[in-house]
């Protein structure tokens, strides 16, 4: 059994994870100083998962450089200080990368984790990467789906012979393993499929959430979910995922009003219970809160979804992560 999927997943429940970076890029990199202190942080005080963003580019036409550093390489880093919360991606963005290096890159995290690597996938939407790095963007669905293929089949034991558009390969091996046998991939979005084909091939499901300042938002996506769900081929449990970027007030009263046209939403700590709360009401089990743009410190506000948000959403107990004593 997967260490870090367990920990943020089971049925009928939510936990609660943390994205970064925790504060936002403008420019200036001081801002993530004391960062990797506040995600052991994080990890002791008992979160199902910390969140790094992959954009390889930053464009200032896009206005969000995501978390800075390379995904891989940072999450590595950050399996050095942290010993049980989950590692994930939110996305790594399959389609601009080839699947040798793309499972190089997760199985050595996964091995230097203990297990606790949990890949979110996309198939990207920012436009100026695909001519940077010479791939089509309007054929990166077909890409995409054939990066998933690819990947999984190099996680299979013994000597391989692969053949794609992607290449060949043949008598050779991937190495290392991952810890549980697998990596477990959770698609962002269509990532340019079938919502069949999600249902498929997913071992999760990530999405935007909709309107989170109103009840009717979750209840649109509890009908996504069941939609999604249906479409499971041996009617298994597959999680589903939202994120939401939180502006937490002192105010623990304070109602939850949108910000910047819905992008941020700003709240108390009650609305936002309220909101976790209508999310597991729709199938919803795992919440990744971004605190980036939020005015008080990082710390602060950590403190308090430990110790208020989380006593009612635990993360799961499971297997614990394998020795890694690299």
């Amino acid at each position: 059994m997967h260490a870090g999927y367990r920990r943020m997943f089971s049925p009928d429940a939510l936990t609660v994870g943390i994205f970064l970076p925790l504060r936002f890029y403008q420019g200036d990199m001081t801002v993530l100083s004391g960062q990797a202190d506040l995600v052991t942080r994080i990890d002791r005080l008992g979160f199902a998962a910390v969140w790094v963003r992959d954009v390889p580019l930053f464009d200032p036409n896009f206005g969000d450089a995501g978390q800075v550093f390379d995904p891989f390489t940072y999450l590595a880093f950050l399996a050095a200080g942290t010993r049980r919360v989950a590692l994930a991606t939110g996305s790594a963005i399959f389609t601009l990368r080839h699947p040798i290096d793309l499972a190089k890159a997760a199985t050595t995290i996964d091995q230097l984790s203990g297990g606790r690597l949990v890949l979110g996938i996309a198939s990207g939407d920012r436009p100026v990467e695909f001519p940077a790095y010479g791939i089509d963007h309007d054929g990166r669905g077909k890409r995409f789906a054939e990066t998933v293929a690819c990947f999984r089949q190099l996680m299979q034991g013994g000597r391989l012979d692969i053949r794609s558009s992607l290449g060949e390969m043949r008598n050779v091996e991937l190495l290392p393993k991952p810890v549980s046998g697998a990596i477990p991939l959770i698609v962002t979005g269509s990532s340019r499929q079938s919502l069949e084909w999600v249902g498929r091939h997913a071992d999760g499901w990530l999405t935007y959430p909709g309107p989170t300042y109103t009840g009717a938002g979750p209840q649109r996506l509890a009908e996504k979910i069941r939609a999604w769900r249906a479409l499971i081929p041996d009617g298994g449990f597959r999680p589903h995922m939202s994120n939401e970027w939180i502006e937490l007030v002192d105010n623990p009263n304070y109602p939850r009003t949108p910000m910047n046209g819905g992008f941020i939403l700003k709240t108390g700590r009650k609305g936002l219970i309220d909101l976790l709360q209508e999310w597991k009401a729709a199938g919803v089990n795992h919440a990744a809160l971004g605190i980036q743009f939020s005015s008080r410190p990082a710390a602060e506000i950590i403190q308090e979804l430990a110790e208020e948000v989380l006593p009612l959403f635990p993360s799961h107990e499971g297997p614990e992560p394998a020795n890694a004593d690299w």
